[in-house]
């Protein structure tokens, strides 16, 4: 078998979830295929469901790998605390609030790039975030966010 018939291994960026986590870490998983064809374009493990508290983090996180973010959508009911904008890393940040569910973050770059992250329920087990994180970054993805939780969620 010739070199060049060797399959490439999926390159993902680095995976915090296999270290220990620090409060204020952001863990995060980004596709990193420019065709952006699977349903999901990254995912997102929160430690808790205080927006104000956790998405300073994701947002640094975000702008360090794909530029400023202008907007983060999320649903009112799974998050306690929503304001309608937060300062982060000297930036504006508006929030908006829409039915997308608990298990979806949807952040817009610029004026109207927009990709979807599956969010892992804080009290999930590392093994199970881990797994449905991973399930969220193939490029070829065809799962929503909440199938993903339900397959990789034990019981």
């Amino acid at each position: 078998m010739a070199e060049s018939d060797t399959p490439t291994p999926a390159r993902l960026l680095p995976d915090a979830v296999h270290r220990a986590v620090k409060p204020g870490t952001a863990l995060l998983r980004l596709e990193t295929v420019r065709s952006r064809e699977g349903v999901l374009d990254g995912a997102w493990w929160p430690r808790s469901r205080d927006i104000a508290e956790e998405l300073p983090a994701l947002i640094t996180a975000l702008t360090e790998h794909l530029g400023p973010i202008t907007r983060v959508g999320l649903d009112a009911t799974a998050w306690r605390g929503i304001p309608t904008r937060l300062v982060i890393d000297d930036r504006v940040v508006h929030l908006d609030s829409f039915p997308v569910g608990d298990d979806t973050v949807l952040v817009t770059r610029g004026d109207n790039d927009h990709f979807s992250l599956l969010v892992v329920p804080p009290d999930t087990t590392a093994d199970a975030a881990r797994t449905a994180m991973a399930r969220a970054v193939h490029a070829d993805n065809i799962s929503e966010a909440a199938q993903i939780l339900i397959a990789t969620t034990p019981g």
